[in-house]
């Protein structure tokens, strides 16, 4: 059993600590993710108690010194993690002490960790969505340059999450009473701004629900995508090819090709929105300030993060090697796909659209009972529906002239869907210069 007097916290209690509570409270297997950002957040934190009085400028060079060594050992991978390190905080001030001595103490001069894993995760997650957005665009990109505009995502939102950009510097859950300058805090941590309220900066984790909302949504969209393209690739339509890089075989089949990548797009979508709703079960029974049930967000947050970097770089792929078969999908034209445009040229006669239909609905029984097809019924079978038919009735079937009727924005015509492209191609152009 773990020995009291060790931990931070260890002053009030006696005895120790039960080795199976020790497991379920430690988070340094997951949170050691945050090893870089703690650093940098405690490099900040130092400056701000120097400027406070409470460090001398020759211990606070000692400090950053040892952090910078700290920084050094996890980047080469040369860190040693001790089974007393009950997290990142932890593990990094042990370290300290082992470089500096006790001066390690004084870092933690007005300081919680409750502030320090909520500044480290925004901190995280402002480089993470960085990289996501960047990731995003590029698909984006892809699907613009291929014309497959059907998806667009938010990557507005994405990139601009809002909750992330507030800085806590807010001790336990108080406040810091050693009038640290939080202001030199923020700047020096790149934050666009600094929490109004104490308790609340602390406790919430509305920036990490707003991600994993916005996470999930986008794995939706996605999911959406792959199922498409799943569904245009069998052998029944055989519209689309996938490359061979984004495909698996059979182990027993040998002909098989697998979309893989595209099934296993599909089955993320469920895993995002999991950690969505686990984190929000964590939050909704919750008092205020910090409680130990928060520990839940980072390995939400970091499963998420490597979902989305994984998925979009293997979306980009998959649609921009992918084959467009234009015969097949020719192929699978029928002039029944055209009933509506036959009700359409009687609108344009003159009649109403609910009669159009009905008598559209009868043309096409008229063809079935004859064995032929809606463009085969002679202008007499169309005539004895309704007399409107003329014989400028055969432009309907012409799924050309059906695609280039729909003129309006956001429509099919060639010059709609070009207009699409040039207004997602300038939205792309403005993202990349806010970038």
């Amino acid at each position: 059993m773990a020995a009291e007097g060790n931990k931070l916290w260890g002053g009030r209690f006696s005895g120790s600590t039960d080795p199976v509570m020790e497991i379920l409270n430690a988070s340094i297997t997951i949170d050691q993710r945050l090893a870089e950002v703690d650093i940098q957040g405690s490099m900040a934190y130092a400056k701000a108690l120097e400027k406070a009085g409470i460090l001398s400028k020759t211990e606070l060079e000692k400090i950053l010194s040892g952090l910078e060594k700290i920084s050094e050992e996890w980047s080469t991978g040369v860190f040693v993690l001790k089974q007393s390190d009950e997290d990142i905080h932890t593990a990094n001030e042990r370290r300290l002490k082992e470089l500096i001595g006790d001066i390690a103490g004084k870092l933690h001069t007005g300081r919680s960790r409750n502030d320090q894993v909520v500044t480290d995760l925004k901190l995280f997650m402002k480089n993470s969505l960085s990289v996501i957005s960047t990731h995003l665009l590029q698909l984006i990109k892809t699907l613009v340059e291929r014309a497959a505009i059907s998806v667009l995502v938010g990557v507005c939102r994405l990139s601009h999450i809002t909750c992330v950009s507030f800085f806590p510097g807010s001790g336990a859950l108080a406040g810091n009473p050693l009038e640290i300058d939080r202001e030199l805090l923020r700047s020096e941590l790149d934050f666009a701004s600094t929490s109004l309220n104490s308790m609340d900066a602390i406790s919430e984790r509305d920036f990490v629900v707003e991600f994993l909302s916005v996470a999930t949504l986008l794995m939706i969209h996605l999911s959406k995508l792959a199922e498409d393209l799943i569904i245009y690739s069998t052998s029944e339509f055989g519209f689309l090819t996938l490359s061979d890089a984004y495909s698996t075989g059979s182990s027993l089949m040998p002909q098989k090709k697998n979309p893989d990548s595209l099934e296993l797009i599909r089955s993320k979508a469920g895993r995002v929105f999991g950690r969505l709703a686990a984190i929000l079960m964590v939050l909704k029974g919750l008092p205020s300030t910090y409680n130990k049930d928060l520990q839940e967000d980072k390995e939400a947050v970091f499963d998420v993060v490597d979902t989305l970097n994984a998925v979009l770089q293997v979306a980009t792929g998959v649609i921009s090697t992918l084959q467009i078969n234009k015969e097949n999908m020719e192929k699978a034209l029928s002039p029944e796909m055209l009933s509506t445009d036959l009700a359409l040229y009687l609108v344009r006669k003159g009649m109403p659209f609910r009669q159009a239909h009905t008598v559209s609905g009868k043309a096409v029984h008229l063809a079935e009972s004859k064995g032929t097809t809606i463009n085969n019924l002679s202008l007499e079978d169309l005539k004895s529906i309704s007399p409107l038919f003329g014989s400028d009735v055969s432009q309907v079937f012409n799924v050309v002239n059906s695609v280039e009727q729909y003129t309006a924005m956001g429509g099919t015509a060639k010059s709609s869907v070009t207009a699409q492209i040039e207004q997602l191609r300038e939205l792309l152009k403005k993202l990349k210069e806010q970038a």
